[in-house]
C-alpha cells in the first residue's frame, strides 16, 4: 500500500465519491427535506455524475488540475448553497496540490486544510452551527495527525462521522435550516452527512478496498 495518495487515486476518488452520492441521493434527499429545500441528494448526485465524465479527460493531469475541475464542474451544475461551497472547497484545496502528480498524508492535509478555509471564507460557518464544517473541520485535524496515509484517512472519517452525528441534536445557525429555529433540532445536517461519504469513498480508495 503506497502512502501517497496518487493522481491516479484522485481519480479513482472521484469516480467512487459519484457512485456513493447517487447510492445515497434519497438518504441525503430526505434529511434536506427535513429542514432545507429537499434537493441536497439529487444536487450532489447530479454534481458528482457531471464530475465523473470529466473523468476519462483527465488522466495524467497533476492533482491540482483535477481538483480544479471538480471546482469548477459543481459550481456549473450544483444548485443551492452547496455547489458554491464544495466547489470553494476543491477550488482552495487545488492550491497546495498544484503540479504535484502525487500528495504525502501531510500535503493532503495542507491541501484540505486550504479547502475548509474556502468553505469558512464563504460561509462564514463555524462549528456547531449545523453544517458541512461539523464534519469537516473534525475530519481534517484528525487528517493533519502525523500517521500512515491509510490510517489517517480512516481517522478523518471516523471524526466526520462523530461531526454529522454531533448535528443532529444542533439548533441550525446558517443557511435555509436557520429559518427553523428550534425545530431543526433533531436532525443531520446533509452537508455534513453528504461530507463523510466523500471522505468515506477516499479511505476506500486509499486503502484499495
Amino acid at each position: 500500500m503506497s502512502d501517497t495518495l496518487t493522481a491516479e487515486q484522485v481519480v479513482q476518488w472521484l469516480g467512487r465519491a459519484a457512485a456513493a452520492m447517487e447510492q445515497n441521493k434519497e438518504r441525503l434527499t430526505a434529511l434536506d427535506s427535513a429542514i432545507g429545500d429537499g434537493d441536497h441528494g439529487a444536487n450532489m448526485a447530479r454534481g458528482f455524475h457531471a464530475v465523473e465524465g470529466k473523468l476519462p479527460g483527465l488522466a495524467g493531469k497533476d492533482i491540482g488540475t483535477l481538483f480544479k475541475t471538480v471546482a469548477m464542474t459543481l459550481i456549473s451544475t450544483v444548485g443551492g448553497a452547496s455547489g458554491p461551497l464544495y466547489g470553494s472547497f476543491f477550488l482552495q484545496a487545488a492550491g497546495p496540490a498544484k503540479d504535484k502528480a502525487a500528495l504525502t498524508q501531510a500535503e493532503l492535509a495542507a491541501s484540505f486544510e486550504a479547502g475548509l478555509k474556502g468553505i469558512t471564507n464563504l460561509g462564514k460557518a463555524v462549528l456547531q452551527d449545523k453544517t458541512m464544517v461539523d464534519a469537516l473541520q473534525p475530519a481534517i485535524e484528525a487528517l493533519k495527525a502525523p500517521a500512515p496515509l491509510a490510517q489517517a484517512v480512516k481517522a478523518a472519517v471516523e471524526a466526520a462521522q462523530k461531526g454529522a452525528e454531533a448535528t443532529i441534536p444542533l439548533v441550525a445557525r446558517k443557511g435555509r435550516a436557520s429559518y427553523l429555529g428550534e425545530r431543526s433540532a433533531g436532525h443531520a445536517d446533509p452537508g455534513a452527512s453528504s461530507s463523510v461519504l466523500l471522505l468515506q469513498a477516499l479511505a476506500e480508495t486509499v486503502a484499495g478496498a
